[in-house]
């Protein structure tokens, strides 16, 4: 087994987990709440935290990396793209393909928000990728749960549990992921098709095996990517026709930086999550609605005033959820997240208490009262 205590490319890694914990003891302590600080580049996501910075920056570096066996672990404040170029130094990368949404954006970061990129549908999630992290307790212990270490406690996957818990949970140290070989191939198309001719067409590619990693409509046409083998990637290029599209679309829809996402454009941004091959939601015509189709219609993102409970009662029909990124001009909002059904309210009460009864690691961050 390799092992790196460097990343590949950039500064020496570096080990503060008990300056850390010794910080988090502290505030057990006193009950002062701590507001959890990687590269600072998601604070739009989720609810604004008061309480004094704790960063994770200086905890940084590749701790083990076994390319042949196709795992790496990492420190969370070693910045993403530093991870990124190591794997793909080594014909690798993270398949859940992350957004970054800055030079700064961290490992941590990745772990607690859990967003996953265009890839998602066909490769999986951050949670599907992650075999096991260290934690550091409001006790300021560090544990290790998930992959060949220690067993999971109180019936719950810590490990997995903490992608998308907002440091809500703990202070992450360090992650052990699975990561995959790059594409042989690669080759993103254009097709103009009107929107419900692309969904029912992507419907009918899904149940074939086709290189298809992902599937965006915006203003009247279909976006296709395709990787795998040259031959199978060229072949079916050659099938579907349309023409070339610059693969920096993907980066740009990852990223937001298309213009769909334009900070000039005042209205709220959200984000609905829908099961596969859900048509086209009817939404009132309040005012000027557009939509971004993404992961082939399960993910789409909407610029629309409309009111915040009428469009979240009309997913919630669909069976899905809708997440506001930015509200009015661009501003946070008060309940970004859709409410929790009362049984799932909870579990997540139950767990917070279990693992953080003062509420000293990012108080609010997901829900107002926890």
């Amino acid at each position: 087994m390799t092992t790196h205590d460097t990343p590949h490319h950039d500064s020496p890694g570096h080990d503060a987990s008990e300056a850390l914990a010794d910080r988090i003891r502290r505030a057990e302590a006193e009950g002062t709440p701590l507001r959890i600080v990687g590269g600072d580049t998601k604070t739009f996501y989720g609810r604004r935290v008061e309480g004094e910075a704790l960063s994770t920056r200086e905890h940084r570096g590749i701790t083990e990396y076994d390319p042949v066996e196709l795992i790496v672990s990492v420190r969370t404040g070693t910045p993403l793209r530093e991870l990124e170029a190591a794997l793909a130094a080594n014909g690798q990368m993270l398949p859940c393909e992350p957004p970054h949404f800055g030079e700064n954006a961290t490992v941590g970061g990745m772990i607690a928000t859990g967003l996953s990129g265009p890839r998602r549908p066909w490769a999986g999630s951050v949670r599907d990728f992650v075999l096991g992290t260290r934690l550091i307790t409001r006790q300021g212990s560090e544990q290790r749960f998930g992959g060949q270490v220690m067993k999971n406690v109180a019936g719950y996957d810590l490990s997995r549990l903490m992608v998308g818990a907002q440091g809500t949970l703990g202070l992450l140290t360090e992650v052990s992921m699975k990561v995959l070989p790059l594409p042989g191939a690669s080759r993103s198309l254009h097709l103009d098709m009107p929107l419900a001719q692309a969904l029912t067409t992507l419907s009918e590619w899904g149940r074939q095996p086709m290189p298809i990693t992902a599937a965006a409509w915006l203003e009247g046409a279909l976006h296709l990517r395709l990787e795998g083998g040259p031959s199978s990637v060229a072949a079916t290029a050659e099938r579907l026709g349309g023409d070339e599209l610059k693969d920096d679309f993907w980066e740009a829809l990852r990223e937001q930086r298309l213009a769909f996402f334009s900070a000039e454009d005042t209205r709220p941004l959200w984000r609905l999550s829908l099961p596969n091959h859900t048509p086209p939601l009817e939404l009132p015509d309040v005012e000027e609605t557009d939509v971004l189709y993404d992961w082939a219609g399960a993910q789409r993102w909407v610029r629309s005033g409309l009111d915040a409970g009428a469009l979240r009662e009309i997913v919630a029909r669909a069976g899905g959820h809708a997440t506001c990124l930015r509200g009015v001009s661009g501003q946070s909002v008060e309940e970004p997240f859709t409410p929790l059904a009362p049984v799932v309210e909870k579990y997540h009460r139950h767990l917070k208490a279990e693992l953080d009864p003062q509420g000293i690691f990012n108080p609010g961050r997901l829900y107002a009262a926890f």
